[in-house]
C-alpha cells in the first residue's frame, strides 16, 4: 500500500524517522552528529618543541670536538708553562755561575750548562761526544749565529783548559743566555 497524502505530508513535515527517537519526535530536535564540523578543515598545529634530552648527534659531535680542542689547548699550555719555568730554572743557574765563577771556571761551567741543555733538547747521539770546534760549531749551528766559533763564545773549545783564558764574562754570559733562550 502506498501511503495517503496525509502521511505524506507528516512524515515530511517531521522528517525521517531517525533511528533510536521517540516516535513522533520531529527530526530537527533530534541530536545529530556536527557534520559540517566535522567537515570543516581545522587548522594546522605544529608540533610541540623538542626534547632537550638526548641531544641529537650533532650536538654531540661539537661536544667531543670543544672537547678535543680544550685538551689540546690545555695541553699546549701545560707545556709552555713547564718550558718557562725549565727555561727561568736554567737562567737562575747561570745567573748563578756568572756571580761565583771566574776564567777558566766560570768557561768550564758555562760549556757543562750549555752541554745539559744541549743533552736535554736534542738527540744524544748527536751532542754527546762534541768537543771543541765540532762543539762551537753545533751552538752555533742552534742559534749562536756564529758568535761561539769566531766571538765570545770561542773560549769554550780551549777556556776550560788554558790557566789563564782570554774571556769577555759578560759577553759569554749574555752569549749562553741567549742561546739558552731560544733552545731550552
Amino acid at each position: 500500500m502506498s501511503p495517503g497524502p496525509a502521511q505524506a505530508q507528516t512524515s515530511t513535515a517531521a522528517g525521517p524517522a531517525v533511528p533510536g527517537a521517540a516516535p513522533g519526535t520531529p527530526a530537527a530536535q533530534m541530536p545529530q552528529p556536527d557534520l559540517q564540523q566535522a567537515l570543516a578543515l581545522r587548522d594546522i598545529h605544529p608540533p610541540g618543541p623538542p626534547p632537550a634530552w638526548p641531544p641529537a648527534a650533532g650536538w654531540w659531535v661539537l661536544l667531543a670536538l670543544t672537547a678535543a680542542g680544550l685538551a689540546a689547548l690545555s695541553l699546549r699550555g701545560w707545556r709552555a708553562w713547564r718550558a718557562r719555568v725549565r727555561r727561568r730554572r736554567i737562567l737562575e743557574e747561570l745567573a748563578g755561575i756568572g756571580a761565583r765563577a771566574q776564567g777558566a771556571a766560570l768557561a768550564a761551567e758555562v760549556s757543562a750548562l750549555l752541554k745539559r741543555v744541549a743533552l736535554a733538547r736534542f738527540d744524544r747521539r748527536e751532542v754527546a761526544a762534541l768537543t771543541g770546534s765540532h762543539w762551537l760549531a753545533f751552538l752555533d749551528h742552534h742559534g749562536g749565529r756564529g758568535r761561539f766559533a769566531a766571538g765570545p763564545g770561542r773560549v769554550l773549545a780551549e777556556g776550560p783548559y788554558a790557566p789563564a783564558p782570554e774571556l769577555e764574562p759578560q759577553a759569554l754570559l749574555d752569549l749562553a743566555r741567549d742561546w739558552i733562550g731560544r733552545n731550552a
